[in-house]
């Protein structure tokens, strides 16, 4: 199949139909002979009304998540001048458009992310394999197919190794697809401080008020879950969880809508309420303070919100910032305030905290 594409496939030759390489592309979903592991299945892309620069056929989880425009993905992608194809890890591309473009702001992002997720693949079990394909092309797509690249394994189309082989990679592929995406999940349902990084996926933001101020908060499950972590079973208890959710509770008493629907990786949205015309939205970072000594969660805090700010609110307005502990943290109160950042704690039952978050009316009375 791969050989065919790479012999087949012609850009200059159009879209259509009847055009050869893009009938092959389009007969992988239908094709039979392909040893493919069970579950999976195999489909080519050559462009729709305009051809492929680097047409690719992606291997998807029938019992999973199958659109490449966001999330985790396999897929063989050719390079422009056809003389190599890669079985790369990648990254879901297109979803990232409206927050940021198609440049070098949304290539950047796809690299730190994909360095995260990295992190998560054993090097040791993937000899060969690099980090990013060369697809020698300049456009905005082939670019973005190299930043989002997590691992990637090429073979030169005039050479193609044997099927085992090809077939010992992608099954390696498919651990370390099942590895980042675990490695994904563990982070953003983890508070321990030593947790992967999280994957972004802002969804769709509503301005229309809603009359019930608790309509789009659900916060996560906050009772005790079994986690794997570096290859040890731990119990870890979602306290953070609990507290996004007393808070959103307290904070809609005072007029606000607490919206986690749809804001992964955010912790937390803060609106005004439907009785309010300001647009202004509160970007929340919740931390939970260990040992009574509150530097990591302050650090984590600042670090998150300045990074959310950057990368998720760049074609909107800047959010105002805040930290959320489980205690007080002291002097870094008023540190935080000179970062532009308010910062709020549990104070018993209730809930104090700095300057800005008094005069907003986020602290209990």
């Amino acid at each position: 199949m791969l050989s065919e594409v790479a012999s087949t496939y012609d850009r200059t030759a159009g879209s259509g139909r009847d055009v050869e390489g893009q009938i092959v592309l389009r007969a992988v979903a239908r094709r039979t002979d392909l040893a493919l592991p069970p579950g999976f299945k195999a489909e080519g892309h050559g462009g729709q009304t305009t051809p492929a620069a680097t047409p690719w056929i992606g291997v998807f989880d029938e019992n999973s998540h199958r659109d490449p425009k966001k999330g985790l993905y396999l897929a063989y992608i050719f390079s422009a001048d056809l003389k190599n194809v890669t079985l790369t890890l990648q990254q879901g591309i297109t979803w990232l458009e409206e927050r940021l473009g198609r440049g070098r702001a949304r290539e950047e992002h796809l690299r730190y992310h994909a360095a995260r997720l990295r992190r998560a693949v054993r090097r040791q079990e993937r000899q060969g394999w690099i980090d990013e394909p060369k697809l020698r092309d300049p456009a905005a797509r082939p670019r973005a197919y190299e930043a989002a690249s997590v691992i990637a394994k090429t073979y030169d189309t005039a050479d193609l190794p044997s099927d085992v082989t090809l077939m010992e990679d992608l099954l390696l592929g498919i651990q370390s697809l099942r590895a980042a995406e675990e490695a994904d999940r563990a982070w953003w349902m983890s508070d321990a401080a030593d947790a992967l990084e999280m994957s972004y996926e802002p969804g769709s933001h509503t301005t229309r008020p809603v009359s019930d101020p608790l309509a789009h908060f659900r916060p996560k499950d906050s009772s005790a879950y079994v986690a794997q972590i570096r290859a040890r079973q731990q119990v870890k208890q979602r306290s953070h969880e609990k507290l996004i959710k007393d808070f959103g509770h307290h904070v809609a008493e005072r007029g606000y809508e607490p919206i986690t629907d749809l804001q992964h990786p955010k912790d937390l949205v803060l609106r005004p309420g439907a009785a309010a015309e300001s647009s202004d939205e509160w970007l929340v970072e919740a931390k939970v303070v260990r040992n009574a000594n509150p530097t990591q969660a302050v650090r984590e805090a600042v670090g998150q919100l300045y990074e959310y700010r950057h990368f998720l609110y760049q074609k909107r307005p800047e959010p105002f910032l805040i930290g959320l502990f489980s205690e007080e943290i002291g002097a870094y109160a008023p540190y935080l305030e000179e970062q532009g950042i308010a910062s709020i704690w549990r104070d018993g039952s209730g809930w104090d905290g700095s300057l800005k978050a008094r005069e907003w009316g986020m602290t209990s009375d």
